[in-house]
């Protein structure tokens, strides 16, 4: 634990190019998930560190190099940033374990390895952002477009990612010319605090990236601060319906994204022990803290119970543990505060008449010190239960049977939310049919939630506004100014 806190900045906010004291009284804990032990005492920004940061990135942004810097430049300091991110990715991988919980080695081959590919593509954009020349009816006169940056960015990240959801924001945000002002979640800030040092290193201007840790109270003073020009923000949709609301209030750009309840369809001719296997490993990444995660099952009536039995066999030998052991496929929940609102869901499920097949209880023994729960898997599940109805972020998975085609398409449309959706099939026009006809931002046929850097990411209704990665995250953060020239 000391080698990678050594050198942490814990007790400082990131504001124009200094490490910055934060008032005692406003400090937090962040602890270790898997323990239940303090790994740090954390700076807490207030109203008036807001404020200087947002200053310090206005500053940035009017009279800076940064948005006037040759592309080229601009590129290789975003590419320096992937390359550090890659050097110290051991260290940032377990430095996220200890404050989030997930398995170090997902981490490592996910989480770093995509945060660090994101930097990397973003800084191609940088020579990239070209606008166009039209025709236009008038004469004597051209007309053309550029693509110029939005301004002062305020990045919101949750805590179930926080460093890759830092590169996914910040990527696209920096290529274009933009500053900002981070705000980790504060039940998991590490990552991004040593992020911010890594951009320090590799040469990124003074007030370019300012970062606050804090609660609540720090997000809410950056949306409604009249100095900011865009928020993105990933979390719940409670929370982003309060930002949305008061962000209209000054017009500023808003990227959402909001979660899911991600339904995968299982078609009767499925190789269902594959099909367990790969569902199981997607509800369960992160012990199903991801917007991502499959959490309802739609099974052909023909198969369902066969898939529910080998589903709950499967989940019964899932190895708990703390994310630092190399053995472990599941870590715990990110503090007690959420394993009591999972368990919460659980009990409700019980209650609404659902039947468990496995789970459904916090984890005892050697880990019961953690925030460890239970894989847990409902089956005689109802469309009108919470479990399926709500987002738990937690292990809790529920199967549902189906006959029909058009009707099972109906039920996995009957959510608020419409961030992603999986079909598994050998029949084409199976695929085909179910996969156009739900309502979500990314539907996957015979695979689990995959994600790249160039393919845009987001969702529908409730899940979200606007899109993050590839050109779409380029354009969020973005305007297009049009330019008229007169030779008359």
């Amino acid at each position: 634990m000391g080698d990678v806190l050594a050198g942490l900045p814990t007790d400082r906010l990131f504001i124009d190019g200094d490490w910055v004291t934060g008032r005692p009284a406003d400090r937090f804990e962040t602890h270790d998930p898997a323990t239940g032990r303090l790994l740090a005492e954390v700076a807490g920004a207030d109203e008036s560190d807001v404020d200087a940061a947002v200053d310090a990135a206005r500053r940035a942004f009017e009279r800076g190099p940064w948005a006037r810097m040759m592309p080229t430049d601009r590129a290789n300091i975003l590419w320096r940033i992937g390359e550090l991110i890659e050097q110290h990715g051991a260290e940032i991988a377990e430095l996220e374990t200890r404050d989030q919980g997930a398995p170090v080695e997902d981490k490592k081959a996910f989480d770093v390895a995509n945060a660090a590919a994101h930097f990397r593509y973003y800084a191609g954009w940088c020579t990239k952002l070209d606008g166009q020349t039209l025709a236009v009816s008038v004469p004597d006169v051209t007309y053309e477009t550029r693509r110029i940056p939005v301004g002062v960015c305020a990045l919101i990240t949750p805590w179930n990612v926080p460093l890759m959801m830092a590169a996914w924001k910040l990527g696209p945000a920096l290529a274009a010319g933009n500053t900002v002002v981070l705000k980790p979640a504060e039940q998991a800030p590490l990552s991004t605090l040593r992020l911010a040092q890594l951009c320090e290193e590799a040469g990124l201007p003074t007030g370019v990236l300012n970062v606050l840790t804090g609660g609540p109270v720090v997000g809410k003073a950056l949306v409604r601060h009249p100095g900011v020009d865009k928020v993105s923000f990933t979390g719940s949709v409670e929370v982003g319906r309060d930002i949305h609301r008061v962000a209209s209030d000054t017009f500023k750009r808003l990227s959402l994204e909001l979660g899911g309840k991600a339904p995968s369809v299982i078609a009767p001719d499925a190789d269902i022990d594959t099909v367990v296997r790969a569902n199981l490993a997607s509800g369960l990444i992160n012990a199903g803290q991801t917007c991502a995660a499959y959490t309802r099952f739609y099974v052909h009536s023909t198969v369902v119970d066969e898939f529910g039995s080998k589903m709950a066999e499967a989940a019964q030998h899932i190895r708990l543990g703390n994310g630092l052991d190399a053995s472990t496929e599941m870590g715990p929940l990110v503090s007690q505060e959420h394993l009591d609102r999972v368990d919460g869901y659980v009990r409700k499920g019980i209650s609404e008449g659902a039947t468990l097949l496995t789970g459904g209880a916090r984890a005892g023994g050697d880990l019961s010190e953690g925030f460890f729960y239970e894989p847990t898997i409902f089956t005689d599940v109802k469309d009108d239960m919470a479990i399926v109805r709500d987002e738990i972020f937690g292990p809790v998975l529920s199967i549902l049977s189906f006959d029909d085609i058009d009707d099972v398409v109906a039920r996995a449309n009957d959510s608020r939310y419409g961030l992603n959706a999986a079909v598994w099939t050998r029949d084409l026009t199976f695929a085909k049919r179910v996969s156009e006809g739900i309502r979500a931002g990314a539907v996957y046929i015979n695979s689990g939630p995959l994600q790249d850097p160039a393919a845009p990411w987001g969702g529908m209704r409730s899940s979200g506004i606007g899109r993050e990665m590839g050109r779409e995250g380029i354009n969020a953060y973005t305007e297009v100014k049009g330019i008229w020239t007169s030779f008359a």
